[in-house]
Order: structure tokens, then sequence, then C-alpha cells
């Protein structure tokens, strides 16, 4: 599981390794864990990125959800292996395991299952639709059918799960958000199912605030992406922001 610099150069140009250098030393790498040899993380570039290596794995078996096409891995996975030379992050592994060893099976499960259908799986699901669309090339012509991701929600909504529901919004919105500049036609498409993915996050956080604090993480993301978001959709992030801060507000005054 050792990292060595040339291994890291084995698998990027050069100036892409400058790139990663770069990115290390202003610390753009805001979140970083390890469970056995696989290292996650989120970079902070133009938006925030998420990169997964395996330690272990011949070439260290890189993916990055940046748009980067070039030869070898992008800066974000660089950056992160840089930081794995002489700072591994501590494997949190056998943490898990003793959670998962008290957990109660059914709640186990049930947690299991709404974090795979919401969380990370679905949101590299949407993206990989993006993908799948042109894959010859990176700009999208065509719309894309969301429904299915929309109709989860719904059931989940039916069921009074709105932490779920939240979370299958907040996937929608973060890809599409992440996506957009790729969009070449059909906008009105895109454009309302973003608008329809965001303002449903913002009621389902809004909900989820009313049955236990924790929205407030919400607002958070939500002002974070006027910042670090597509540019023309900062308007809209920036709305939604206030629209649930209102909420709250209103909420924890009645």
């Amino acid at each position: 599981m050792d990292v060595t610099e040339d291994g890291v150069r084995d698998i990027c140009t050069d100036a892409v390794f400058e790139r990663g250098e770069t990115y290390l030393a202003e610390n753009r790498i805001r979140e970083i864990n390890r469970v056995d040899t696989t290292v996650s993380a989120v970079v902070s570039g133009s938006r925030q990125y998420d990169v997964r290596v395996d330690l272990a794995a011949d070439g260290f078996d890189p993916w990055c959800n940046c748009p980067y096409d070039g030869p070898g891995a992008c800066k974000h996975v660089v950056a992160v292996l840089l930081r794995c030379l002489d700072d591994v992050p501590a494997d949190e592994g056998d943490r898990i395991d003793v959670a998962l060893d008290a957990a109660d099976p059914d709640a186990l499960r049930g947690f299991l299952r709404d974090t795979l259908a919401t969380d990370a799986a679905l949101r590299a699901a949407v993206d990989r639709r993006f993908e799948e669309t042109n894959p010859e090339y990176y700009v999208v012509f065509e719309p894309i059918d969301f429904s299915e991701w929309f109709d989860l929600t719904t059931d989940y909504r039916e069921e009074g799960r709105h932490a779920s529901t939240a979370a299958v919004y907040r996937a929608l919105v973060e890809s599409l958000d992440d996506n957009m500049e790729r969009v070449d036609g059909a906008y009105d498409h895109f454009s309302q199912a973003f608008t329809r993915a965001l303002d449903g996050y913002v009621d389902c956080a809004a909900a989820v605030n009313h049955q236990a604090d924790g929205a407030t993480d919400a607002v958070a993301f939500l002002e974070e992406r006027v910042e670090s978001g597509t540019p023309f959709l900062a308007d809209q992030f920036e709305r939604a922001a206030s629209e649930l801060q209102k909420e709250l507000t209103t909420g924890s005054d009645g």
C-alpha cells in the first residue's frame, strides 16, 4: 500500500502532476478518509469534486467526477495521492465494523437501503446518465429522462420519509448543477428539471427540520453552491437558501 512520487507520476502527465502539487499546497482537499486501502476525498476546484483511489491497486484505480478527459489521472486525484505520500489517513474500517456489530439489524437494513438509494450511488447514477446520453462527446444535445428519480421522491414523500426524499432531490440538484455547462440544447427541459429538484429539496429539508433539527446543513449546502456551482444558476441557489432559511426561522418561532 506504499504510495511513491514515481508511482503517482506514472499515472498522469507532468503538467497534471504540477497542478496536483499546487492543489495540495493550496489545501484544496476538504475531506479525506480511508477504509482499508480505499481513500475517498472531496477536493475543491471550480466546484467540489469527489475522488476515490485504491492505494493497493495497480495504478491506484483512480476515480473522480470532474470533467477532465485528458490522458491519465486528473489533478484532483494527484493531489489526494500526494497527500497520502507522507500522511496516509487512518483506517476507519475497525470503527465501522464495531458500529455495524452493535447496530439493530432492521435499523441497519433500512439505513443501508436509504443510503444506497439516495446518496453516492444515486448521484453516480444520475451522472452516468449524462455520460451515456452522448458517449462520443462531452456535450449533451438531447433531453435526459429523470422520471425514475422524481418517481422515487414521490414514493418517499407518500411514506413520510422526508430525509430520504431530500437526499434524492439533492443528488439531482448536484448532478444537474455540475453537468449543466455540458448542455447544448433542450435548455427548457434541463432548467425545469433543475428547478423542480431544487424546490423539492427546499420543501423536504424544511420538513426534516420540523421533525428534527437537521436542515441547517441544507442551507449551508445551498449557500456553498451559490459560490461554487454553475454561475447562471447562482441566483436560483441564492433564492432557495433564502426561502429555506425563512422557513426554518418561521418554524422555530412557531
